[in-house]
Formats: C-alpha cells, structure tokens, sequence
C-alpha cells in the first residue's frame, strides 16, 4: 500500500506540476498579447498581472524570464517560427509560438515539455498550428539572416551602434544587453546600478560645493551626490517626477533641496555652482537590459531629437557655473550623435569651456568622452564627458 500511495503522491505533484506550467504560460501569452496588440509596457503590466494571479513564487519568476525574454528576443523568436508558419497568425498563435520558440532557443527547456504545456495554453483552434509549428522549431537547425534577427534588434540600432563603437564592441554591447540586469545596492540601501554610481563619483562634489542635479528624478543620483556633503539642488520639469525626489531624499534622510524647473530654464542665479550635473534625457541604447520592449518602441529619429534637447541643458548648466566649474554630461546611450557631436556642438559655441580627460578607472576614454559598455561588468552603458569653465563670463 506504501508504494501505491508514494505512487498516487507522486503522481498528484506531476498533475500539479503540469497544471502550474500551463497557467504560468497562459499568463505569458495574455501578457504577450497585451504588449504587441495593446502596446502595454512590460515593467507596468506584469507586476498587476501576477499580483492578480495564484501562481507560486517560482512560477511567477518563470513567467517574468518568459515575457520579459520573449518581449526581448521576439525578432529571433518571429524568424525561428516563420520557416514553418504557412498562414497569418492571429495575436494568440503568435505570442504562443514567440513564447514557445524563446523556451526551445533561449532557455534550454525540453522539447516535450515547452511544446506540450505551451500547446495546452493555447484556446481553440490554434493549438494545431503551435503544435505543427513549434515541433518543427524543435527538430530544424538555426541560421539566422543577419546580426539584427540573430540578436533580435531592429537593424537601424544595430547600424548606429556599430558606427559608434565598431562591429566588435557594438556587438558585444548588444549581446550584453540580452542578459538579465545585474542588481547592485549602495551602503545607504538605494538600488541603483553601477554606471550611475560611476557618475556620481565623476561629478567629484564634496563638502561645501553648491551642485545642481538639473535632471534629477528618481534622485538617486542627487541623493549620491548629497552623500559627499554637498548642497544638492535637485530639479526636473513635471511635479510627479520631483514628487519621485523627495520620497527618496525622505526615505534616505538626505540634504536635497527639490525644486519643479524646466532644465533648460532653471531658477536658479548665474555662476552660483561649483558642480552641474546634466544626466539628459537620451535614447537609452545603454539601458536596454531593463526595459525588454525598449528596443521596439525607440523611433530612428529619436537620437537626433533628444541631442537638440541636450545641448540646450547642458547650455543652461555651463551659465550655472562659478569660473572654475565643473559640468557632467551624461547620457545612458553610446550613439554618436549623442555624447560626441552634443560635447563638440557645445565647445563650438563656448570659448571659455574645456574638455577635461577621462577620469581613471572603468571608463574608457574615448577623443575624451567617457564610455562604459554593458559588455564590460555587465552595467548599464553609459557616456560622460566633463566640461570645464575656464575664465570669467
């Protein structure tokens, strides 16, 4: 009787098992639905979803790798599908094949066991289709047509990170980037990744020194910055987003004087800061890893837009600075019309303002812009350059 019922034990936990791995994937293929159909944000759907679900922990940890995985490599997962699909998709099928084809290429899961549940979570008459089609997938070797389906980019990103940075780096860069987000943590508990702590550090404020933080929600930086025993200024343009400030210079306990401004019109005296710091607003190539549609939702034109907008604050900083200043640009992207053009646009239109060197360490120095690519420690990318006032204005 004991092995019949070790038996009927274990068969019970089987059943379940089977059951959790059928919900966990029709949850991945509602939210997949959602975000290509319903053009929903990922980081903002699925925490909602899975609060609402029963999953367990652990499958709910499979479902974030699942849709934040596939949400990544859907252009690698559309090609690998595609060589066996004979007829139009509706929105269901095709989140269930990315789903499936993620699991057989990306994750390593059996084919029995990705094809099987994924076909189970699948309603109607589609599940024939992702049943012929992801056994194929499982069976057919893989080539790809080019870097940009291999590593599931839209090719323009590919082009303009490789003008940046060359093929070798642009493409280790952007294998980086399909990797899961490394989490690091200050001493004082805040979560921030090491790029940004890497620019704080660049900014070089210390004790007595007025620094303006012209760009500054969430305030991780600025609340950096507040650690070094400066006076912290701490700007952005919306109250919501200064509203993100202060609950964290709160909850930090941190010196920060919050302030609702336009960047490129602060309130603020001429020449009354020792240290600016203008931490744009950019494309986000170097922050991709976090934001898994990221990628899709970046428009070509979007490098050029953001650049124009950047050379206006980093303007209205350098009229910030006291005679021996210093200005921090950052971006967290590593195109070229970002960083380089904005610093050279900037030195064109100010006699008085040098390029300072590349400070020691982690970044690479680049003509003296500063570049941290993810393939490096498996940080975000980030660009900084370090702009000096010379003489009197």
């Amino acid at each position: 009787m004991s092995v019949l019922a070790d038996r009927a034990t274990a068969d019970r936990a089987e059943q379940t098992e089977q059951k959790a791995g059928v919900e966990s994937r029709r949850l991945a293929i509602a939210a997949m639905m959602r975000i290509e159909s319903g053009g929903a944000y990922a980081n903002l759907l699925l925490p909602d979803l899975l609060a609402k679900s029963t999953l367990r922990a652990e499958d709910r940890r499979f479902v974030t790798q699942l849709v934040y995985g596939t949400t990544r490599m859907k252009r690698a997962c559309d090609h690998l599908v595609d060589r066996f699909l004979l007829t139009k998709a509706d929105d269901q099928v095709r989140a269930a094949l990315r789903i499936g084809a993620f699991q057989l290429a990306f994750l390593g899961t059996p084919p029995h066991a990705a094809v099987d549940a994924t076909v189970s979570a699948v309603t109607g008459g589609g599940r024939k289709v992702v049943n012929a089609v992801l056994r194929r997938v499982a069976e057919a070797p893989v080539t790809y047509p080019s870097e940009g389906a291999r590593l599931s980019y839209p090719d323009w990103i590919v082009s303009e990170l490789e003008a940046a940075l060359g093929r070798d780096d642009a493409l280790a860069a952007l294998e980086a980037m399909n990797l899961p987000a490394k989490t690091t943590t200050r001493d004082d508990g805040y979560v921030q990744d090491a790029a940004s702590q890497l620019v704080v550090a660049t900014v070089d404020a210390g004790p007595g020194d007025v620094v303006v933080d012209l760009c500054a929600a969430p305030g991780g930086k600025a609340t950096g910055l507040a650690a070094s025993g400066a006076t912290v200024i701490a700007g952005d343009r919306k109250r919501s987003r200064v509203s993100l400030v202060v609950a964290n210079v709160e909850r930090l306990g941190s010196e920060v004087v919050p302030l609702v401004a336009d960047g490129r019109f602060p309130p603020i005296a001429p020449r009354t800061a020792d240290r600016v710091l203008v931490d744009a607003p950019c494309s986000g190539f170097g922050s991709l890893r976090r934001r898994p549609d990221a990628r899709w939702r970046i428009e070509p034109e979007a490098p050029q837009r953001l650049a124009e907008l950047q050379v206006e604050l980093v303007t209205a900083g350098l009229s910030l600075l006291k005679p021996g200043g210093i200005l921090t640009y950052s971006v967290c992207t590593f195109g070229a019309i970002e960083g380089r053009q904005v610093v050279d646009r900037v030195l064109a239109d100010h006699a008085d303002v040098e390029l300072l060197p590349v400070p020691d360490g982690a970044w690479q120095d680049r003509d003296a812009i500063g570049m941290l690519l993810p393939s490096a420690d498996g940080s975000d990318g980030m660009m900084i350059a370090r702009l000096h006032l010379t003489g009197s204005r």
